[in-house]
Formats: C-alpha cells, structure tokens, sequence
C-alpha cells in the first residue's frame, strides 16, 4: 500500500471514470486521505495482516499513487507485471525502487513490463482493468478505454490465464473504466453487479464460468456498486483466516442477506475512506497491491 503525499481529484483520469465526483469536498483532501489511508492500514494490521506500507514521494506530482494495484500485480510463479496507464500522470507511479525493496523479502524471477504499449496508446490498468481468478487462472475483464483487448489476451498468454471478457456500462450507459468496481472475486464467491453487463450472451458467459469454477453469487445493484460494493478484495492474514476487506460504504451498501453469504466465506472487515472515494474514484481493493510472490530464502 501506497501513503500519498499529495492525493487529490486528477484531472486526467476524470474522463473515463464516473466514479470520481467533481464536487467532493476539496478541503485538505491529502490530510484527510492520509488519516483514512492511516485508519484502513491501522484496521488491516490489528486483523493480522502483514501490510507493506510504502510513502509516496513529493516529485513527480502523482495524486492517484494510493492505488497502486493498476501499475503492477505480483505473482506466485515469482513474476511481476508492469502496466500501461492512459494517464500520464499515472504513469509516473511506477517505480523502480519499490520491486528492489521486495526483492529483499521477496524471490522475484521475471519483470514482464507491458508499459512500451503506451507508446501505442494502448492500455491494460492492472488488476482494475482485470479480476484474477488466481486459483483457475482465470483473467475476467469489461473492455474500456483504459482496458485494451490485445493487451488483455498478451497479458493471459504470458500469465497462463484464459480471459473472459465483456462490455459493461453504469446506469447511464457509460463504460465502466475498471472491472474491479463492478466485481470481485473470491475462493469461493464473486460479487457482481450483472445489471451493468448488457449483452445478454456476455453475462450468460460470464455466470457459467462463476458457476463452473464453483463460485457462489452475490448479485449487487448499481446502486451499491457506485458505494463500491463490487470493489473488495479477499486477503489472508498471518493465522491463515481469511478476510473480506471492503469500505465502510460498501459495507453498508449491502443488505444483511448479502452480507451473510460473504461471512460464511470470511471475516468481512472494512475502513472509511469517504474521501479517497469521493476524490480518486476507487476503494478499498484499489489501494492493495497484493503480493503472491514467494517468500526469498
């Protein structure tokens, strides 16, 4: 996870993501960032968690570093991919100093770098653009302007997944910019707004590989996916239990039915980041870069 120094409403990316609002309260948003950024580590760590905690660096100006998970994904073969970001503030998060810090703790064997085809104008936001299924290598993926299909059957070819992927608008018919806010997928669960998947067949594509991969479904409204109730992320903590980590308004975005299937599948634990929301436009599962890599010897 990534502390920022100097988050705020990016310009750049407030194109192609619905998400972010305009008319957040833009008072001391960085100081506000930091203390829900603080409250969110400081919740995951007393829930067990082994949480890497990186600070942001003043220069260069990248108010979206907070989520980090678009510009790299770590793996558990000991592989690391690089991203290209449509923004080019955004791609001046990628930094070097960070895969040399984890290659101390870590045993990294290949740094795949896909951030040449930005060159050709063609992007792929890391685990925003895709949801891993990282147990049946399965890569799921809502085509947008930040999400290039080339780039997302380059990226299954290198990583050995499959890709099942799908258009998918909000309720007012615009792509959604990330498949991470309309879905999650856990060991045993996937939550998914299906409302937001208009092709009729691509949905149906979509459910049969949830199904076959013995995944149970938990419908959300586009209602409680723009409180981010698809954006949450399934996370292991020391003593090996498993976590459902999500924002406090995705937490009460979702009704007692929904939230007791999730339970049966983990703790649910949640933070809030009112703030992060309003101004980047993403949640809980954004801000973590989760590390599969092995532990080096």
């Amino acid at each position: 996870m990534i502390r920022p120094v100097n988050f705020g409403f990016n310009e750049e990316t407030a194109g192609s993501n619905a998400f972010q609002n305009r008319n957040a309260d833009k008072n001391d948003v960085n100081k506000h960032a930091q203390q829900e950024f603080d409250a969110m580590v400081s919740v995951l760590r007393q829930n067990g968690v082994d949480v890497i905690v990186i600070d942001d660096t003043p220069e260069p100006h990248t108010p979206d570093s907070i989520f980090p998970n678009n510009w790299v994904s770590f793996h558990a073969d000991g592989t690391i991919f690089l991203y290209p970001m449509q923004a080019e503030n955004r791609r001046l998060e990628r930094r070097e100093d960070i895969i040399t810090q984890l290659e101390d703790r870590f045993n990294v064997k290949h740094v795949i770098d896909l951030s040449r085809f930005e060159l050709e104008e063609k992007f792929l936001e890391g685990t925003g653009s895709m949801v891993l299924d990282r147990e049946n290598k399965i890569a799921y993926a809502c085509i947008s302007p930040r999400t290039d299909r080339g780039l997302l059957n380059l990226f299954c070819e290198q990583a050995g997944y499959k890709a099942v992927s799908f258009d998918a608008v909000d309720e007012h018919n615009m792509a959604i910019y990330h498949t991470n806010v309309l879905m999650c997928i856990g060991s045993s669960f996937a939550v998914i707004c299906l409302d937001s998947i208009p092709n009729t067949q691509e949905s149906a594509a979509v459910i049969e590989s949830l199904k076959s991969t013995k995944k149970e479904i938990v419908e959300i409204s586009f209602q409680q996916m723009n409180r981010f109730a698809g954006n949450m992320l399934e996370v292991r903590n020391n003593a090996g239990e498993t976590l459902i980590v999500m924002s406090q308004n995705a937490y009460e975005a979702l009704n007692e039915g929904q939230k007791a299937v999730l339970k049966k599948y983990g703790k649910l634990i949640y933070a809030a980041i009112n703030t992060i929301e309003n101004n980047g436009g993403g949640s809980a599962r954004c801000m973590m870069a989760e590390v599969h890599l092995p532990v080096g010897s």
